[in-house]
């Protein structure tokens, strides 16, 4: 019997708005509030909402034997209690139903496990408290901003009381192992590792809808033979992706929801699959080796490391600038310029800075609310500018 490990990351960050350089000490609004308000009600509508209602009618008519999980960031769940709070109740509903974990993660989506473990810390408090508020859970298990994981990365989660970490099976740490099995990360005594089997969670989170692939179209039946056909000893599959997969990145029209509905029912149907949390897996199964992580691995591009965020002399300079200004920040008093500094932190900003070319390219740009990685970079950094001088740091 193989698990199905259903991770979906939900996260939308507070984008910048226009900020010329005459712009700092003569405002201090740094958010476009209009643009994010405007993306966040889009995506509930098209995403959550409706994908939150289908889960719901799965776990219910399976009688639990459905199960997934979710990360939902705190910048996330800060606009749609602002902006969509019925989405927001409809993610507390899934809470509810007993067969949907909640994991954590950082409160602002950010990069502070690799070069700040004060801040690190300090958000995932933040990410615990919003949790337990708006979904009413306490979590176990955790994911680091876009899988990003090393052994640093493992050892501060286990000192703060997580019993599992998600990581990406990248080919450069695997070495041709297989990503269906419970590891430990070397460095970290063992800490347990659930890893993502990139080639199947791409196929539903990137390719489903490619024409010009040669698996499409990609049909229920067809994806679950091939989970039914991975061998015996392969004790789970973990299939990770953007929760913005079903309706905004593929569209309805596609055929996604359909297709999630029924490859659940096949699932929880046959005799050689069923679904599994983290939580679950951690508890259940042993770990079989240790992994050596000689530098961190994320789930981003092709190069699965960190130079979708620190690749280029724009990214590294605003990534400095950024975290230089959080000593002053916490040392502040004052909420407003540390809540500041802390969505500032937000991995997006420096993501939307890549230079990237070819496919890697495409899919920063898309994401990406300005016209270049330049604009990005001055935009950012005109406004980092001006909460530096209202925070009074060096």
């Amino acid at each position: 019997m193989t698990s199905i490990v259903y991770y979906f990351q939900v996260h939308q960050p507070y984008r910048v708005k226009p900020f010329p350089y005459d712009a700092i000490g003569a405002r201090s609004d740094y958010w476009d509030d209009w643009l994010n308000e405007d993306v966040a009600k889009r995506v509930a509508e098209k995403c959550y909402l409706p994908m939150n209602r289908q889960l719901l009618r799965a776990v219910e008519r399976s009688d639990g034997a459905f199960r997934c999980c979710f990360s939902v960031s705190g910048t996330a769940i800060r606009q749609l209690a602002a902006w969509a709070p019925e989405a927001l109740s409809s993610f507390r509903d899934l809470a509810e139903s007993g067969s949907v974990e909640f994991l954590c993660e950082t409160s602002r989506h950010s990069l502070a496990a690799l070069v700040d473990p004060e801040e690190f810390q300090a958000q995932v408090g933040e990410q615990r408290a919003l949790l337990k508020e708006h979904l009413g859970v306490e979590p176990t298990a955790f994911r680091n901003t876009e899988l990003i994981t090393d052994a640093s990365v493992a050892q501060q989660v286990k000192e703060l009381g997580f019993e599992v970490l998600l990581a990406e099976g990248a080919d450069q740490l695997l070495h041709g192992k297989t990503a269906q099995a419970l590891y430990g990360m070397a460095g970290a005594d063992g800490f347990p590792l659930i890893l993502r089997d990139f080639q199947l969670s791409d196929d539903i989170g990137f390719r489903f809808s490619n024409q010009g692939w040669e698996g499409y179209p990609l049909l229920a039946p067809t994806f679950n033979g091939w989970l039914e056909s991975l061998p015996d000893e392969r004790p789970f599959v973990g299939l990770f992706m953007d929760y913005e997969t079903f309706g905004e990145h593929q569209s309805r029209d596609t055929g996604i929801f359909d297709f999630m509905d029924t490859m659940v029912d096949l699932a929880v149907g046959s005799d050689k699959l069923d679904f599994a949390t983290p939580t679950e897996i951690a508890r259940r199964d042993p770990i079989v080796e240790d992994l050596h992580y000689p530098r961190p691995i994320s789930w981003a591009d092709e190069e699965r490391d960190v130079s979708a965020w620190l690749g280029n002399h724009m990214q590294r300079a605003a990534h400095e600038a950024i975290y230089k200004l959080g000593p002053a920040a916490r040392a502040s008093g004052d909420p407003d310029l540390l809540n500041a500094w802390r969505d500032f932190t937000t991995s997006d900003h420096v993501y939307y800075m890549s230079t990237k070319c070819e496919t890697d390219g495409d899919v920063h740009e898309y994401f990406s609310p300005y016209d270049s990685p330049h604009d990005a970079y001055l935009n950012v950094m005109n406004a980092l500018e001006d909460l530096r001088r209202r925070l009074g740091a060096d």
